[in-house]
């Protein structure tokens, strides 16, 4: 009788340990374009979630309609939420163009409060436009080598692997 109590306790002990109760945040979004067609395909879209003072990013991809799904990051398994956190459009399969402003997104508790979703909408497009008003302002910009002529003779690689190359900074 004693016997069949105590390994009762430890079975129970066993499935108790064995329980995780997961205290991550969901954080759900979408990510659209501007000038796709209807049916585009998304999936690919990389999307990083940032939150102060956590040293780790979380990285989401876009299914085909452009909804993602992550935790927040954390340090610990079990610390409290950050509200101070942002979700970075980073990149897809294909070359995308985007206002600075339409690439990041603060992060806030969704209505029911069951999980997160951003603030304001990450959105690009896929092709640059010239008669795109942000170029004016210098929110797009190019970065391109310069190659500077030299005599084919010489038999050199050219001039832009032996000039130093500084890119312009924050351009996606």
């Amino acid at each position: 009788m004693e016997l069949n109590r105590l390994i009762a306790a430890l079975f129970f002990a066993l499935v108790l340990a064995r329980i995780d109760l997961s205290t991550c945040h969901v954080v759900k979004g979408s990510v659209t374009c501007l000038d796709c067609q209807l049916n585009h395909d998304f999936s690919g879209i990389k999307v990083l979630v940032k939150c102060d003072q956590v040293k780790k990013l979380a990285v989401a991809t876009t299914e085909a309609d452009g909804s993602f799904k992550t935790n927040l990051p954390s340090d610990t398994q079990h610390s409290s939420p950050r509200l101070n956190c942002l979700a970075k459009l980073f990149g897809g399969p294909n070359q995308l163009y985007a206002y600075r402003k339409n690439t990041v997104s603060g992060i806030v508790k969704a209505g029911d409060g069951s999980f997160y979703t951003i603030s304001t909408p990450l959105s690009f497009s896929t092709t640059r436009s010239s008669s795109v008003k942000g170029e004016k302002n210098g929110e797009f910009g190019a970065s391109k080598t310069v190659d500077l002529p030299m005599p084919p003779e010489w038999g050199l690689a050219p001039s832009s692997y032996y000039i130093p190359f500084f890119p312009i900074i924050g351009i996606p």
